[in-house]
């Protein structure tokens, strides 16, 4: 089995990692930072979000977006590294902002927790917020079991959603920017019977959290409660997995020079309290046949 290797560690908890012009950004969830890093390890911070980044994306004029998770915005980072306001969804998403994917042209989908998964609140689902380029947004689909990474294929077609409660990834139609219906793209089993949190995410054979696509259009999955990376191919069909030796693995990016060094966001536990005492998330790689396609 190909080893992995650590890029950095002594990170908090990392999220959203995003490929980008020879350098990958990630979110460091609990200390409030978005990071830079070089393929030799070393950081910047690259933007300070006093609540909490999550997802990132790249505006085609190379002005990031950022998810800040805990006031439901999205901020955008100016060209001189000014933080302002790109849009406010806190009247569309019930909870938390999660994972986000931004598009070249400015359109960015975003998903949400939907219920306080840290306080012990029971699941329910929630909705996926599109966010047009001038800030304006709308609920573009509902129903969904904790909508987390997301995929845009090559062709700007098809929209994939982790749905990290559900067992599966979803696949929307987009058509001029809207999405058309909700249908499964991969079931790695049948949906949880229990709205408890916790129990649903033991019940699940996969909870997909970050992904990404490759050039053969199957999906690398970061499976949050299994510490594995999996390789999945619509339908649901297992092509490859990569154990993390016992550790938790929440993101994914296929990134490098020829795009096929595979990071991972790692970590003991996702637990607030836990990872922001104790900065044992990490950053690791390994090498893969098939380079990144698509967005992000």
């Amino acid at each position: 089995m190909p080893e992995f290797t650590t890029l950095v560690s002594g990170l908090s908890f990392t999220e959203g990692p995003r490929w980008h012009e020879g350098r990958l950004y990630v979110s460091d969830f609990y200390t409030h930072r978005v990071l830079a890093v070089d393929m030799d390890g070393s950081t910047e911070t690259f933007a300070h979000v006093p609540q909490q980044p999550s997802g990132l994306g790249f505006l085609a004029d190379g002005r990031m977006l950022i998810v800040s998770m805990r006031d439901r915005k999205v901020l955008r980072r100016e060209a001189d590294g000014l933080l302002v306001e790109h849009a406010d969804l806190s009247g569309l998403a019930p909870w938390h902002l999660n994972d986000m994917l931004v598009c070249p042209d400015g359109r960015a989908w975003a998903g949400n927790f939907g219920f306080d998964l840290m306080g012990g609140a029971q699941g329910r689902t929630t909705v996926l917020i599109s966010v047009e380029p001038d800030g304006t947004a709308k609920v573009a689909a509902d129903g969904l079991g904790f909508p987390n990474g997301m995929v845009l294929t090559p062709d700007g077609g098809t929209l994939i959603v982790a749905e990290s409660m559900m067992n599966r990834l979803s696949a929307f139609t987009v058509t001029s920017g809207s999405l058309g219906k909700r249908r499964t793209w991969a079931a790695f089993g049948d949906p949880p019977t229990s709205n408890d949190a916790g129990e649903a995410l033991k019940q699940v054979d996969v909870a997909p959290d970050g992904i990404c696509l490759d050039a053969e259009g199957a999906v690398w999955v970061a499976d949050a409660m299994h510490g594995r990376l999996l390789r999945a191919a619509e339908g649901g069909r297992i092509i490859e997995q990569r154990q993390t030796d016992g550790v938790g693995v929440f993101a994914c990016m296929l990134g490098g020079d020829d795009g096929r060094t595979l990071f991972a966001c790692v970590a003991p536990t996702f637990h607030e309290a836990e990872a922001s005492a104790n900065h044992r998330a990490s950053i690791i790689m390994t090498r893969v046949e098939v380079p990144h396609a698509g967005l992000p």
